[in-house]
């Protein structure tokens, strides 16, 4: 990145004038074949601890395993605006979050299509920061920072794994590539 490009951080006015700077879009070298490529869901997480280097692990109402903070990607939406979004919808902190940790794909699993699962470091909060903790009513039971194996009984084993291999990432000052939660390098 040159002094002249600004840092966007998942700024749609950026993005806007990117693609308005890129001119008009390429032509189908198939006409309807866009429509017709396969399409996958991305979700972005933050991988957040607390002084004491726990890990923070949300409660979501609509399902029965723990879950990081951070949520799916919406249309037109980078992934690091997702996290940042769904991190101050779930829990009211704005975060400035750190560089990406894992990218993990996880495969087509009943109704659900395959996906891309994005964590990137949330940092270290600070006291004030976790008493100003507010779950979102609608959509989060509670909140708690666990070490991963106390955390581990009460998540998806792939969720489990997911975590697990971020914190790796995190520890190694590394990005990680991994295929449903464990490590494809």
């Amino acid at each position: 990145m040159t002094d002249e490009q600004p840092h966007h951080r998942g700024d749609p006015a950026v993005f806007a004038a990117d693609l308005q700077a890129d001119g008009e879009p390429e032509a189908e070298f198939n006409p309807g074949i866009a429509g017709r490529l396969p399409r996958k869901n991305v979700a972005a997480g933050a991988l957040v601890r607390d002084g004491e280097g726990r890990l923070l692990f949300v409660d979501p109402t609509y399902k029965p395993f723990l879950e990081i903070p951070g949520g799916m990607v919406e249309d037109d939406e980078s992934p690091l605006a997702a996290c940042h979004r769904e991190v101050r919808e779930e829990l009211g902190l704005d975060l400035a979050l750190g560089r990406l940790l894992l990218v993990d794909w996880m495969p087509t699993h009943g109704v659900w299509r395959d996906s891309l699962q994005l964590i990137f470091d949330g940092g270290t909060l600070s006291p004030a920061q976790v008493h100003a903790i507010e779950p979102a009513d609608d959509e989060l039971g509670g909140f708690e920072f666990l070490d991963l194996a106390a955390a581990e009984p009460r998540l998806r084993p792939s969720k489990a794994r997911r975590v697990a291999l971020a914190y790796q990432a995190l520890l190694a000052g590394e990005t990680f590539y991994g295929e449903f939660g464990r490590s494809a390098q």
